[in-house]
């Protein structure tokens, strides 16, 4: 089962993407406002933000890792991308610029939460940082709540909790220190 988000009222329509084939158009008749939209299935680009200037030519920036937004009463498992410099994770709403968007109900979660910055260590290996928003309900680490623009280094398979989400980091193992 997936989930489509209604581009006027942002309301969620569940559908069985089984049924249908990559690469095929499918129309939609949102039942809360009755907007009519239509989507193409297929694998997802990341989103690129306004002040992405990348010509035709270049190739899409590499992820360099993920987070697992696990799955709750608020929104349903994501995968989300992680690219070199700052990932902003927040709570999606339309209008809001952030590359890092968690699309969930969950009010707890503020639109800019927190950032997770990547950057290569002296020795060439990735180095992931999260630094708290600084947020209303907080970024907690191992149990621990960040401060206010309090940073930490988080690994593979650090586990962070924004509002009532538990996210999980996931790396690529083989550049890991």
């Amino acid at each position: 089962m997936k989930r489509v988000r209604c581009p006027k009222c942002s309301n969620y329509i569940t559908f069985d993407d089984k049924k249908y084939a990559l690469g095929q158009a499918l129309a939609f008749n949102c039942p809360y406002c009755g907007h009519k939209f239509a989507i193409r299935l297929g694998g997802a680009k990341p989103q690129k933000q306004a002040s992405d200037t990348t010509a035709e030519t270049e190739q899409e920036p590499e992820a360099v890792g993920s987070m697992v937004v696990i799955e709750n009463i608020f929104h349903y498992k994501q995968i989300i991308p992680l690219y070199m410099g700052d990932n902003v994770i927040g709570r999606y709403q339309k209008g809001v610029d952030i590359n890092c968007p968690i699309h969930t109900d969950d009010p707890s979660i503020d639109m800019t939460h927190c950032v997770i910055n990547v950057s290569r260590n002296k020795k060439g290996g990735l180095k992931f940082i999260l630094r708290d928003g600084p947020s209303n309900t907080g970024t907690f680490v191992d149990n621990e709540i960040l401060g206010d623009r309090e940073s930490r280094v988080i690994n593979h398979g650090t586990l962070f909790t924004i509002g009532a989400t538990s996210i999980i980091v996931k790396t690529h193992e083989d550049e890991e220190e």
